[in-house]
């Protein structure tokens, strides 16, 4: 451990004694560019075999620490035979692919003809991009939820190594449907969504907290975004008080505010947050007496700041090109909060309801044509909470779409690479474990008392970090791979300013 840190911290001095003279700019090297390398020579090494994925170590052996590997292999029977592989076999080395930086499954052929990175992972070989789409076409519904629950049960174990203070907050539980888009001609199960695209419509239930996804539910296209979605809630909420939590909040946009299941989750202890269609008789109860008088809503980056304190904000471009072009332009004026008591229909009791009013300002140029309101509405069982607050909750739902998109492009998990639904069903899991694994390295990180607030900052910029940065500067290390008796050793080729976090983390294992 000495010799690691003592090598990090001279290579942090020594790029800081490099870079320290062109802060701020120096002087040009003659007439020619900074990137002054010309003449190169490539050369083979025949002796020293390395990776440039060397972080990867430290993943493996974290699935072994949580006891991944062997949850895999005992409690998922997809394969009648193994020859040579077992079933966390093909489940890490398509998880492990997209951790090394392949975008496709065709990447893993690549590391098939690796010698370095097989002798990474004490493997002869690993399976090739044809087998690896055979695997997850032997998979039906039933093995998919299996595997589900293997995964899920194995991150119970992660939260339960969590101080007091991770289940004192509150677990927010949050759900959406997401397009996915394919051109194939002859993919089983998808159907055309309300766009007009061709594809699948899975559905996502995640943990906020940590931004974990629970459930992946693959659907035809054609299918609502709620489409199961109490189902998946109430195995996450039961999978969250497994683990400890014991306040629960549920949040999901319009299309998720099923009112014959508030009655349920009410009795059960479970909060929820949902947005509520802004149908006609609703606008009309909000303009009319019995709600309560309407207060300004102040965002809170609003109250961050002092107004002497404040940068100034930059010129809105687009603004400026619709005024001057004379087009309608819609701008919010400001923003206000009532709330009021609702039964709706299909629930046996009454509800609160929050109205947010947005006085939309239209004008043309410099012409002001007039104003209108905007009504959104928002559902909630919970009592303590002021407007304001449920709103927030609202908004910061929004936040699984950025979830959502580092499924789709960074992992990349949200695909539909093979041919029939539940393949690709399978798929979506076996690559969504690329997320988890990088969200268990940061709970697992350790925080020593002395630097508790130092390194709570560390893990938790880990933990939102996202996937495209956590590979390159965790995972993408360059490594020599070498055999010390019965030790594999990874020696590492390069620095990265992350490393005494990464060395933190080794330590903990």
């Amino acid at each position: 451990m000495k010799d690691r840190r003592n090598w990090a911290e001279s290579e942090a001095r020594k790029i800081a004694r490099r870079l320290k003279p062109v802060e701020g700019g120096r002087e040009p090297r003659g007439t020619g560019p900074e990137f002054a390398a010309r003449t190169i020579r490539y050369e083979a090494s025949d002796r020293v075999h390395a990776i440039p994925c060397g972080g990867l170590g430290a993943i493996h052996q974290l699935a072994w620490k949580v006891g991944l590997v062997t949850a895999l292999d005992t409690r998922l029977p997809i394969l009648k035979r193994r020859r040579p592989y077992s079933e966390a076999d093909h489940v890490l080395n398509i998880a492990y692919n997209f951790l090394c930086g392949g975008a496709v499954l065709d990447d893993i052929e690549v590391r098939r003809n690796d010698r370095a990175f097989l002798d990474a992972l004490g493997a002869r070989t690993i399976p090739d991009p044809t087998t690896a789409g055979d695997f997850c076409r032997r998979f039906g519904a039933e093995q998919i939820q299996g595997l589900m629950d293997v995964v899920n049960d194995v991150r119970v174990g992660v939260w339960q190594r969590q101080s007091q203070a991770f289940f004192e907050q509150t677990a927010r539980i949050d759900a959406d449907g997401s397009l996915v888009a394919t051109s194939g001609e002859c993919k089983q199960g998808m159907d055309i969504a309300y766009n007009g695209i061709w594809g699948y419509h899975p559905l996502v239930v995640s943990l906020a907290n940590t931004g974990e996804p629970l459930f992946v539910v693959n659907r035809s296209g054609n299918r609502p975004s709620e489409e199961r979605a109490p189902e998946l809630f109430a195995r996450a909420i039961t999978l969250c008080r497994r683990a400890g939590w014991t306040d629960i909040l549920l949040r999901g946009d319009t299309a998720f505010s099923q009112a014959a299941y508030f009655d349920r989750w009410h009795d059960d202890g479970v909060r929820f947050v949902f947005g509520y269609d802004a149908y006609k008789p609703m606008v009309a109860r909000a303009e009319g007496d019995d709600v309560s008088d309407y207060q300004e809503l102040v965002r809170k980056a609003d109250t961050l700041f002092e107004e002497s304190k404040r940068r100034a904000k930059q010129p809105r471009i687009k603004e400026q090109i619709v005024r001057e072009r004379e087009y309608r332009n819609m701008r919010l004026e400001r923003e206000e909060l009532a709330e009021f008591e609702h039964r709706p229909t299909k629930a046996a009791r009454s509800y609160r309801f929050v109205v947010l009013r947005k006085t939309i300002v239209e004008e043309r140029g410099q012409r002001y044509l007039g104003q209108t309101f905007r009504y959104f509405f928002y559902v909630t069982n919970d009592r303590e909470m002021t407007c304001e607050q449920v709103v927030r909750e609202a908004n910061c739902r929004c936040n699984q779409e950025n979830l959502l998109a580092q499924l789709k492009s960074g992992v990349p998990a949200l695909r539909a690479p093979l041919n029939t639904l539940e393949s690709n069903w399978a798929y979506m899991v076996i690559a969504s474990l690329a997320w988890s694994l990088k969200a268990w390295f940061s709970l697992l990180m350790p925080t020593a008392p002395r630097w508790h607030e130092a390194h709570q900052a560390d893990r938790e910029r880990v933990l939102r970090m996202e996937f495209r940065s956590f590979v390159q500067r965790f995972i993408l290390v360059p490594a020599q791979i070498l055999h010390t008796g019965r030790t594999l050793v990874y020696r590492l080729l390069a620095w990265r300013p992350e490393l005494p976090i990464f060395f933190r983390f080794l330590d903990a294992l």
